[in-house]
């Protein structure tokens, strides 16, 4: 008999396979049943947690949505300069890349496979934590904290940024999560400035 312990460490161990296949060779090209044969279960046992694969990949995708939008809230509500919360933004959400590499990577990467009702739904939640970090740049600019520039231009530039600094910490570099995270900020946040 299964106890529930196992088959939570079962679904997790489903979970973190997924996400490292999904990121390794792409959503599209995993299959359940090769999933389960990564897990170590038989092909029927894995449908036991997931009905679908779409019901993982959005698991994975609102769950770091999530912590993208908790880390952010946390991160800049104690900031009074807009300068300050910026910069804290810019570490929460490098720390948590750092916290899930694997996870973020498939988020960033293969959202896209998401279905219907789900993929608007992750289109609606990734553009309300865009407009927080708008937020933040349009207030700085009229208080005069940054420069009079196209807002939604500058958060593309800094997601650009920041996205794609899951590669950092798999480089050779060995950079620390706070390096990383200040030399984003440091960068983008100087060329932002009034």
């Amino acid at each position: 008999m299964t106890t529930a312990k196992q088959s939570t460490g079962t679904k997790q161990n489903i979970r973190l396979s997924a996400e490292k296949l999904f990121r390794q060779r792409g959503y599209a090209a995993i299959g359940m049943r090769e999933l389960a044969k990564a897990v170590g279960i038989e092909a029927p046992s894995i449908y036991n947690h997931y009905k679908s694969k779409d019901e993982l990949l959005n698991e994975i995708c609102f769950d770091i949505g999530n912590q993208f939008h908790r880390a952010f809230d946390a991160a800049v509500a104690n900031e009074e300069k807009f300068s300050k919360k910026l910069r804290a933004a810019i570490k929460s959400h490098v720390g948590v890349i750092a916290s899930n590499l694997e996870a973020s990577e498939v988020f960033f990467n293969e959202w896209m496979f998401l279905e219907a009702p789900n993929l608007a739904k992750f289109k609606k939640y990734r553009l309300e934590y865009e407009i927080k970090f708008r937020d933040i740049l349009d207030k700085g600019m009229r208080k005069g904290d940054f420069k009079k520039m196209n807002s939604k231009l500058a958060v593309f530039t800094i997601f650009s940024a920041l996205n794609a600094s899951y590669d950092l910490f798999n480089s050779k570099d060995k950079l620390t999560t706070d390096e990383i995270a200040e030399g984003i900020s440091e960068l983008l946040i100087k060329g932002l400035k009034a």
